[in-house]
């Protein structure tokens, strides 16, 4: 079903008044990849009225008013992007288009949609708690660098004035905030839950206090050390309370929600979700975000990779749960039914799709240990048994009405080359693939993909070779192409020359999917942009901060291939 949007669905559904509104920068879609539907979902099924305003007028009251007052409280998202990544490129140009608006069309977000959209409920309900979430928030949830404004930033908490922050996918909190509510009416009461983020006045007892707000403003090492300290001090499973003095306050973390165990992850991706684009919105045109994924299966959440660049290793954590084979055939079989559904099923996966299967004892007792899972290379405890996934996938395919189904989110090939189940592996994807695997190398020199905490390019040419001989032994023309990303801490031009001869002497193709790396808040890539510094090992990082260099480093890898 999908959640009301208007009092006139309101009224359809028998409600008189909702109980939790939840405001988001994207249109809203129905479907479990979009964070306010997952959530919405989740409350109505423990028993509580949501409704959505998705890309709300913010010079006006006109539609953050349209579903009246909430009971409990107005929950706040940038959407699945924060919002200055979707307004703007990495050469700092506004962009032309959105994926998540009608008609792609750009400007229907405010730049830091979060604060933006907290004064606006403000401004109308001024009495109303105020939940801020998403990967915004949770990103910016303590003294940030911003890359638009290039300086330090306060909390997002503390600049939109919200009552509480939740950082992760935040099932669980959020629902405890309600139940919370509901029964006492005090958002006091909140600050005592699991991942949630609040400010204070006083310094609270049994917290480690991170560097400053003034004094990350003034010293790039000391914000350095922030980011380590964050990173090394949010695990759900040995986590401790921090605080960081912000003007005359201070911003509370408390240790983050425990990951949802397989059971409560079956349930949630189980719910009545329409996989489609809301009819109000979709009036005003195509949403085209849906189309990549309105017929994919979510069976892995977290990842192991720890990639210093990536944001959703911080939103989804490294520790991984995944579903289990029954929930994930009854989904299937429910796609089947689905009145746009062709028989293809364009993903069964998740940030890293391999993942499925991995289990690590002592990771599920004791949290991350001092050694990553998959850097330098993947610990014998973390790699995967393929096999599994391959039975998954084979189940999945026998589906009546079920006539293709592909892998198209992310492979670790590290992974798969350190299992002994995993030349199989290699050989029966071939028939999971749409045409193209792709995959993430993202760069080829050695000093570079040690900062970025990816593997020796090395081992992505023995995976791209494995590959390509099984698709020919198979008849089937199967390609395996990379995402590769200029302008990361550590590149120089000396090392964006070596990346391009990479290509061009082992690749043998014209590489399409070349980024340039944003510094984008909270990760450990953007602490090193910012600083200079490796905050791990406090080694001098060479950061390429010039917009004109940055374009020239695409252009250089983009561009001899347009020469040849």
């Amino acid at each position: 079903m999908f959640l009301p949007t208007t009092k006139e669905e309101m009224k359809k559904l028998g409600w008189n008044e909702l109980d939790v509104i939840l405001v988001t920068g994207d249109a809203y879609v129905d479907h479990p990849s979009f964070g306010v539907a997952l959530i919405g979902h989740y409350l109505v099924s423990k028993g509580y009225r949501v409704g959505i305003v998705g890309q709300p007028d913010w010079r006006s009251g006109r539609d953050i008013t349209r579903l009246g007052r909430p009971r409990l409280f107005f929950g706040i998202t940038a959407g699945n992007v924060d919002s200055m990544v979707a307004n703007y490129t990495a050469s700092m140009k506004k962009r032309r288009n959105d994926d998540y608006s009608p008609k792609g069309e750009a400007g229907r977000r405010p730049d830091r949609a979060t604060i933006v959209y907290a004064n606006l409920v403000r401004r109308y309900f001024p009495d109303v708690p105020i939940v801020l979430g998403g990967l915004e928030a949770s990103l910016r949830r303590f003294a940030h660098y911003d890359w638009w404004q290039d300086r330090i930033r306060k909390s997002v908490l503390v600049d939109s004035k919200a009552d509480l922050l939740v950082y992760g996918m935040a099932e669980k909190t959020v629902l405890d905030i309600a139940r919370v509510l509901e029964k006492t009416g005090d958002i006091e009461r909140c600050k005592e839950l699991r991942g949630v983020v609040f400010w204070s006045s006083k310094k609270p007892d049994d917290v480690i206090e991170l560097p400053g707000y003034e004094e990350i403003s003034v010293d790039r090492k000391r914000y350095a050390e922030a980011v380590k300290m964050q990173l090394l001090l949010t695990d759900p499973f040995r986590s401790v309370r921090l605080c960081q003095k912000q003007d005359n306050r201070y911003v509370v973390q408390n240790p983050p929600e425990l990951p949802l165990e397989q059971k409560e992850l079956d349930e949630l991706y189980l719910l009545p979700f329409e996989r489609r684009v809301h009819p109000f919105y979709e009036s005003m045109g195509h949403v085209r975000a849906i189309d990549t994924v309105q017929f994919s299966i979510t069976a892995v959440r977290g990842c192991y990779g720890s990639c210093s660049f990536c944001a959703l290793t911080h939103h989804q954590t490294t520790h991984v749960v995944y579903r289990s084979e029954e929930s994930i055939l009854e989904e299937a079989k429910q796609l089947t039914k689905h009145p746009d559904f062709k028989g293809i099923i364009s993903d069964v996966g998740g940030p890293t799709a391999n993942l499925y299967g991995a289990r690590c004892e002592k990771r599920e007792t004791q949290g991350q240990c001092a050694r990553y899972c998959a850097f330098p290379s993947p610990c014998e405890r973390a790699v995967p048994n393929h096999s599994s996934f391959l039975d998954l996938l084979r189940k999945v395919r026998s589906i009546p009405k079920v006539r293709h189904v592909f892998v198209s989110s992310g492979i670790r090939h590290d992974l798969v080359l350190s299992d002994p189940s995993g030349e199989e592996f290699i050989k029966e994807l071939v028939q999971f693939t749409p045409g193209q695997l792709k995959l993430a190398p993202e760069h080829a020199h050695p000093r570079v993909l040690k900062l970025m905490r990816k593997p020796p390019a090395e081992l992505f040419l023995d995976f791209k070779e494995r590959f390509e001989k099984f698709a020919r032994i198979q008849g089937k023309e199967r390609y395996v192409i990379g995402y590769f990303v200029v302008a990361h801490p550590g590149e120089s031009e000396k090392e964006n020359d070596y990346l391009k001869r990479f290509i061009q002497n082992k690749l043998g193709y014209k590489p399409q999917q070349v980024q340039i790396f944003t510094p984008a808040p909270g990760t450990l890539s953007t602490a090193m942009y910012y600083s200079g510094i490796d905050p791990f090992t406090n080694e001098d990082v060479f950061v390429e901060r010039s917009l004109k260099k940055r374009n020239w480093m695409k252009e250089n890898i983009v561009g001899f291939s347009r020469r040849k």
